[in-house]
Order: C-alpha cells, then sequence, then structure tokens
C-alpha cells in the first residue's frame, strides 16, 4: 500500500482562545433547524464508522460531541447513541476566526468545559475525514480517561500551571534542531521500523542522556498523547482502504515528528509483545520508560 503524507490543521489560537469563551447568546431557531437538518445524515454516518473502527481498541468504543464550525457560528451536537444519531444541543459565535480545515479535540468552556470533536463541514465530504473525526475522538478518550492523572505527574505541566501558559502542549521549546536529538531520533525510528530491539535500547538511552528530564517528559508525552492518536488512525485507514498517514516524518522536526514517532514506538513494542493493550496508563509508562518495561 502506498503512503503518503496527511496533516489535517490545528489552530493553536483557537486552543487558547476557547479556554476563555464566555456564555454564548440565543440564537433564531430556524438557524439551528437548517443546521440540525444539514448535518443530520453526515453526522450518522460516524455511527457506522464506530460499528467498523469500534473491534480495533477500546480507545474507539465511545463517540463524543462533534462541533461544526461554519457561518462564524458553532454548531455542537451531541451523540445520541440509542438512535445511532446526533442531536443539537446549542450555538455559539465563532469570535476566532476558525479556518476551513481545523481538526481539533478541545474542551468547550461555553459548554461546561465538555469535550468535543472540532470540524468545519468538508471533513464529511469523504472516508478520510471521518477517520480523522475518529482521532479526535482517541483525544477525547484520553481525556476523560488518564490524561489528567498523568498530567498530573509532569513536572512541565505543573510549572506550565504556574506559568498559566496553557498553550504549552503546543509551544514547548523542544530542541528539535539540536543535532544530537535530530540523528538520534531519525535513527530510533529506522530501528523501530526494523524491529532491531538492540539499536532502538542503546539509542534510546542516548536520547535520554542528551535531554534534560523537562525534554524528555515533553518527547514521550507527546509520543504518548499523539502517538496513539496516530496509531489508531493509521489503523482505521487500513480498516476504510486509506494509505497511512506518515506525516511528521521528514526534516526539519518540530512537533508533529512525535505522532510518527509515537506511532512506530507502539508498533514495536506491539510486535516486542511490550504493548499493554487497551491500557492507556500503562503504555504511557512503557514509553516513558527509556528501557520499555
Amino acid at each position: 500500500m502506498k503512503k503518503h503524507t496527511v496533516t489535517p490543521i490545528i489552530v493553536a489560537s483557537a486552543l487558547a482562545a476557547l479556554a476563555a469563551f464566555g456564555q454564548a447568546p440565543a440564537w433564531a431557531q430556524d438557524a439551528k433547524d437548517a443546521a440540525a437538518q444539514k448535518y443530520a445524515a453526515p453526522l450518522k454516518k460516524i455511527f457506522e464508522y464506530q460499528a467498523m473502527f469500534a473491534p480495533i481498541d477500546p480507545a474507539l468504543a465511545q463517540i463524543y460531541p462533534v462541533a461544526v464550525v461554519e457561518n462564524k457560528t458553532f454548531y455542537v451536537f451531541e451523540p445520541v447513541p440509542a438512535e445511532k444519531a446526533y442531536r443539537l444541543a446549542l450555538t455559539a459565535p465563532d469570535t476566532f476566526n476558525v479556518p476551513t480545515g481545523v481538526r481539533a479535540a478541545m474542551p468547550l468552556a461555553f459548554w461546561g468545559n465538555r469535550m468535543a470533536c472540532v470540524v468545519t463541514p468538508e471533513v464529511f465530504g469523504q472516508p478520510e475525514g471521518y477517520v480523522f473525526i475518529f482521532h479526535e475522538f482517541v483525544h477525547c478518550a484520553q481525556w476523560y480517561g488518564v490524561e489528567q492523572k498523568l498530567k498530573e505527574g509532569l513536572s512541565i505541566y505543573q510549572q506550565a500551571l504556574k506559568n498559566r501558559d496553557y498553550m504549552w502542549e503546543l509551544q514547548y521549546p523542544f530542541p528539535y534542531s539540536d543535532p544530537a536529538f535530530v540523528e538520534s531520533y531519525r535513527a530510533l525510528i529506522e530501528a523501530w521500523q526494523k524491529d532491531d530491539t538492540e539499536a532502538a535500547a542503546a539509542l534510546r538511552a542516548k536520547l535520554y542522556a542528551a535531554l534534560s528530564p523537562a525534554d524528555w517528559e515533553y518527547l514521550t508525552w507527546q509520543e504518548w498523547k499523539e502517538g496513539v492518536a496516530r496509531n489508531l488512525e493509521n489503523r482505521m485507514r487500513e480498516v476504510v482502504g486509506l494509505p497511512e498517514n506518515v506525516g511528521g516524518g521528514n526534516q526539519p522536526y518540530d512537533r508533529v515528528a512525535f505522532y510518527i514517532g509515537g506511532d512506530q514506538l507502539i508498533r514495536f513494542l506491539k510486535r516486542a509483545e511490550k504493548d499493554p493493550l487497551g491500557d492507556l496508563e500503562a503504555l504511557y509508562k512503557a514509553i516513558k520508560s527509556k528501557t520499555y518495561r
């Protein structure tokens, strides 16, 4: 199967702004009715894809709210599993100019900080769009599962809270261009892909020694958070006959390198029978350990 690179747009400014979003005013009922009718069928298809994806991993067993951003408005839909449908829960103005192509999972402050997958309408036009929706659902599963517990053990998270740095996951100053990181990480991905256990262990230890404790925390956090989502995304792509997403593999490296790195590490652990299937917390501990144990 041919591989290609696919990278959805994630808008950092929208993530920051939504954290401070206040209560939305009421909107005309006819606009609500039109949106509910327009998106009823596309949203219902999410349940069809869930039937295909749920057997892959427990993180795909549940579906979550979807916020469609259109015409300067957030249309927030919540699932009604008994009816295998979504209902329009509320609307709110888009004061952030969210661009076409946004794919993100975030808590909506104007909806009691409930987590939702935020997208723009073209996502429903093809199977790949639904795969991206479920990629974001994985982040919802992490959020409602062990993410908050794991974050509390991160020194970089505690420092970010003190500094009121709510964008730390996107903007942490990781040394992406440091030759020690670039060389080791490129070689690591190759070692994981080749199942070269000895080389992978040596390179992982070398990388651990080269990074500060905070940098190691950030690297392994992103390998877990984004690596899990990318890994399951690629498994879903296989189910629906789409090529793999290998975005992040090219230099110069940035945060997306940890998407492919985490994906390849999880595959390596799985083949070595060191992947704690379905246990996100145990998987994080395996990723964070430089010895894969």
